[in-house]
């Protein structure tokens, strides 16, 4: 009998392969005494481990092309010096001979000291490190449990049409099953809008996350077929189901087939609107993805990812090069640079944030307080502004006073330049991103004083609904059509058209084209989201009509109750006009 597992789709798509169990999580260890005359094998068993873990690595290094991002490289290598640390290696020997245990139990306690010493530390940044030390060291255990892994010391570990099953999965670490060829993932814990779901759908798989219960229900290597379109994972599916699943992959490959037709095509809309479709980038790498895709400019690029997997944050100088080098590869396209935005779920060394970031010292709060480091970016930034059309945008910005500090700011910084005889573009476009609802209310004001506004809806969603969208526990509240943000969305795109500014929206509300319709029809003209996307939204562009979605977006705002929403919108969709 087939049995089904539901979670949430967070990337579509469906994929048949076996299972591969990574559920690193669950890893449980038992002590168990070792006789003397068998401690010097437990010592060479546990450094065999080591080994294995060692050489898995490296084999995984391999195969990770040389234009993978530095972050990647970065935490793969990070690993493999781990590995031949005294902290993960000498001392679990030592603890096996002194107590005459098993090495898994040396492992552990070794484990429990250092991350204690690593949490007591006041550096927030250090003190995520623990997750590597979990990492690493749970690698070593699974080869020590003989967990399908320990016979072939790292090797034989392509994955190819893969379907892997895990706990939870970090950036690096989806990055590192991709190029070991993976079909699909599904995860334990995680939301929607978690780093994990946001990395499945750049990496165009299917994917599902809080899909509880997998290692319970789960055996490794069985065939599953996993949904991430409905967010469904099927096990031991009879042949009527496989069948319909194939057919529905057949499906999925020629409207990619379609989509692939639209990428040099403009998005305009069937009554004539041209809306702006732009991408968003973390790394340099990502541009030549951009330009592959058609996107009109870059409409968000993250520069946190400069700061990150370091100790000291990236100076001046290296920030203008790596930004003329974005520049130049968008020959005369916009490029729109977002202020660090440290904090909440993103930290560097070099960079404290408080406890509880999300609520505190996070995005330009951080740089006001750290001005020191803020300026050279801002420096970096004017200074690329020479090469080329950029705009430069600030993070969360909550009140005009804030505001005020920061353009003064960059006026200080104008006429330093100007002093030294750098060159810079004197017009440079200043936005703010509208992510707090206390922004958004008074958008009207941010809107006299600046060039743009862009809408984050990621933040604006979770600050507007009091939810933390990466918390499993209140992960389901999350929703993009709550009647208050999408009063808070129309609030700020009608603030812009009356102070005669653009408003672009950079969430990923604005790459997903359930939503498209109902944006167009409150009046957002400016898109930014994975270069991945950009096809998909763009074909809904095309089939739709400004003029007959206004009435209608508007009576849905006006007369709609929450759970009439989705019933609503998807009525939208499905209109022909």
């Amino acid at each position: 009998m087939s049995l089904a597992l539901s979670g949430i789709g967070v990337s579509r798509g469906v994929a048949i392969g076996k299972a591969h169990i990574i559920l690193r999580g669950s890893i449980e260890v038992l002590e168990s005494a070792i006789p003397e005359h068998l401690v010097d094998h437990e010592i060479v068993r546990f450094l065999n481990a080591v080994d294995s873990a060692r050489l898995q690595l490296q084999a995984i290094q391999k195969r990770i092309p040389a234009n993978t991002g530095v972050d990647i490289a970065a935490f793969i290598e990070t690993h493999l010096l781990m590995l031949d640390d005294a902290m993960l290696v000498t001392i679990p020997v030592d603890l096996i001979r002194e107590h005459h245990c098993n090495a898994e139990w040396a492992l552990k306690l070794q484990r429990d000291a250092v991350v204690s010493v690593f949490e007591k530390m006041d550096d927030a940044y250090l003190r995520t490190r623990r997750d590597d030390i979990d990492h690493v060291i749970n690698r070593i255990q699974r080869f020590l449990l003989d967990s399908n892994q320990s016979d072939d010391k790292g090797e034989n570990i392509v994955m190819d049409n893969a379907i892997v099953l895990a706990y939870d999965l970090t950036p690096a670490e989806s990055v590192m099953l991709e190029h070991q060829g993976i079909k699909a993932f599904a995860t334990e814990c995680g939301g929607p809008l978690s780093h994990t779901a946001i990395h499945a759908r750049s990496m165009q798989i299917p994917a599902m996350v809080g899909t509880h219960g997998l290692q319970r229900y789960i055996q490794d290597g069985e065939t599953v077929i996993l949904d991430g379109l409905q967010g469904v994972l099927i096990a031991a599916a009879d042949e009527q189901t496989l069948d319909y699943y194939r057919e529905r992959q057949e499906k999925e490959f020629q409207r990619q087939i379609e989509l692939a037709k639209l990428v040099d095509m403009p998005a305009v809309t069937r009554d004539g609107t041209a809306v702006r479709l732009m991408a968003n980038i973390e790394l340099p790498e990502d541009i030549d993805a951009v330009s592959r895709t058609s996107a009109n400019g870059v409409g968000l690029y993250r520069t946190e990812f400069l700061y990150m997997n370091r100790l000291q944050p990236p100076d001046e100088e290296e920030q203008y090069d790596c930004y003329v080098g974005v520049i130049e590869a968008l020959k005369g396209k916009p490029l729109t640079i977002r202020t660090l935005d440290m904090g909440a779920d993103k930290q560097a060394g070099g960079i404290g944030v408080c406890s509880n970031s999300a609520l505190g010292l996070r995005a330009i709060r951080l740089c006001l307080k750290n001005r020191s480091q803020f300026t050279p970016q801002l420096r970096a930034i004017l200074r690329a502004s020479a090469h080329g059309p950029v705009r430069l945008m600030i993070p969360m910005l909550s009140n005009t006073s804030e505001l005020h500090e920061v353009l003064a700011l960059i006026n200080d910084t104008k006429i330093s330049l100007q002093r030294e005889s750098m060159a810079f573009a004197a017009d440079i476009q200043i936005g703010g991103m509208i992510e707090v609802p206390a922004a958004a209310l008074t958008a009207a004001d941010f809107a006299s004083h600046l060039d743009f506004l862009s809408i984050g809806t990621n933040d604006l969603i979770q600050y507007t609904l009091a939810i933390d969208r990466v918390d499993d526990e209140v992960n389901y509240l999350y929703d993009p059509l709550h009647p208050a943000v999408l009063r808070l969305i129309k609030m700020t795109i009608d603030a812009g058209k009356v102070a005669g500014i653009p408003v672009a929206m950079c969430g990923e509300m604005a790459g997903d084209p359930r939503y498209t319709r109902l944006l167009l029809g409150m009046g957002l003209s400016e898109f930014s989201m994975h270069h991945t996307a950009l096809t998909e939204v763009k074909s809904v562009i095309h089939s739709s009509s400004i003029e007959a979605l206004k009435p209608l977006v508007q009576e849905l705002l006006d007369h709609t109750r929450t759970g009439q929403i989705p019933e609503r919108i998807e009525s939208l969709n499905q209109n022909t006009f």
